[in-house]
């Protein structure tokens, strides 16, 4: 079994779901069961991907899995904030900052597997 606790971009996701988790309570009743469980969800997934991609011999398809699932997230929190769901648009500012980096990071490992 492979370890992926040292992953610069497992931390990262990491810490984006975990502040997902945060911001999420503070959305409305109306969007925080609905948009606010989508964000969480995918959230999730994308720590599960990191996993399986880390743990798997050949990578390049499941890299290109976790870059979808990274810009379908930064898509979700566009979509939250043009939807009002965000209390403050410093909590969009820098979960949207953090799904980028995120994204530059998988993107990045889809690249290193190309060469």
């Amino acid at each position: 079994m492979a370890y992926y606790e040292h992953l610069p971009i497992f931390k990262k996701a990491m810490d984006l779901a975990l502040y997902l988790e945060e911001i999420v309570k503070n959305f409305s009743r109306y969007h925080k069961y609905t948009l606010g469980q989508d964000l969480r969800d995918l959230s999730r997934k994308i720590l599960m991907q990191i996993i399986r991609v880390n743990s798997e011999y050949d990578k390049k398809q499941h890299l290109k899995e976790l870059v979808i699932l990274c810009d379908m997230q930064k898509t979700m929190l566009v979509f939250c904030k043009e939807a009002k769901a965000f209390n403050n648009f410093n909590s969009f500012q820098h979960s949207i900052s953090m799904a980028v980096l995120l994204c530059r990071q998988s993107e990045g490992w889809l690249k290193s597997t190309k060469k």
